[in-house]
């Protein structure tokens, strides 16, 4: 959440053309009656993409859906794995994985709507409903619903007394019951999420599952997955790292041009020279420098004077 804008995702794009790209979760309702200009814009580059939605109203969400659609989303994915308590007094997130059949209603409701694929973001279970059968019945809701394809993050959520940040890191990850899952149910396409830092630890991954999901990792040290893209996907030499900031420049351009702030599109920058010489250097003179008035795309081309 409040991550992985648009400028983040252009990021991203320049660093692997050929991975699947998330938005952050957006509220189905914020769509419905908020700025959908502002939450659902993209640039093209960014494909593939999918959008993924918050809520619990199948009608809500079908109309979300269908706005996103009109933008170009490639999928619809639906959040049933966030545990934070503003998510919850909303009755979506985790806690919909105690009620299966509300949620096949959402995904009917959508692909009722929709052509684009449905796909579902959850956890292995929630508080006490930590066995795998509780986890296959939750699946098999969804897969007699039309849904294909899911993304697990291999932790149970904790609903009360765990901060969101605690669930991240708390409850331990159960990679087992994730490749457990794709055992039983070849036919899907499961994906596997958490704790996911190092090239080699995703490569093993799928030797057991058929795609990995990167979070948080992605964002501390964005330009790390050009290594892992290359792994994956076998695709040429990833762009240097100056040669990306030129191209942010440029983008950064095109951003002001359109009503941004310098600061929305460098703040997603500053994990990109992590672990490299002069990087805490570059930090503080994006970070200072792109919150000054008149403060333009040439501080992007004069910060590389920081690192070598």
């Amino acid at each position: 959440m409040d991550r992985t804008d648009r400028h983040f995702r252009y990021l991203l794009r320049l660093i692997g053309p050929h991975m699947l790209l998330y938005t952050e979760m957006v509220v189905a309702r914020a769509i419905c009656h908020g700025d959908q200009a502002r939450l659902l814009e993209f640039a093209a580059a960014e494909h593939p993409l999918a959008l993924q939605l918050g809520g619990s109203e199948p009608a809500v969400l079908a109309a979300a859906a269908v706005a996103g659609a009109a933008r170009g989303y490639d999928e619809i994915n639906l959040n049933i794995g966030c545990p934070s308590d503003r998510v919850q007094s909303g009755q979506f997130g985790a806690c919909l994985m105690s009620n299966p059949e509300l949620v096949a209603e959402c995904v009917r409701a959508i692909r009722h709507e929709v052509s684009l694929p449905v796909t579902i973001k959850t956890r292995i279970g929630i508080d006490d409903h930590e066995s795998y059968e509780f986890l296959r019945a939750f699946v098999d809701e969804l897969v007699a619903a039309g849904v294909t394809t899911f993304i697990v993050h291999a932790r149970k959520a904790i609903l009360a007394g765990l901060s969101p940040a605690e669930n991240r890191s708390i409850p331990p990850l159960q990679y087992s019951k994730v490749y457990r899952l794709k055992q039983d149910y070849p036919e899907l396409h499961i994906s596997i999420n958490g704790g996911i830092r190092t090239t080699a630890d995703a490569v093993a991954h799928l030797q057991h599952v058929d795609g990995v999901m990167i979070g948080r990792q992605a964002y501390a040290d964005p330009f790390w997955l050009g290594e892992l893209h290359q792994a994956v996907f076998g695709s040429g030499q990833v762009q240097s790292r100056h040669e990306i900031v030129r191209q942010m420049a440029d983008y950064a351009d095109k951003a002001l041009a359109s009503g941004a702030r310098l600061h929305h599109v460098t703040r997603h920058l500053l994990g990109l020279y992590a672990g490299q010489p002069g990087a805490r250097a570059w930090r503080r003179y994006l970070s200072e420098g792109a919150n000054k008035p008149g403060a333009g795309p040439d501080l992007l081309l004069s910060s590389l004077q920081f690192v070598s």
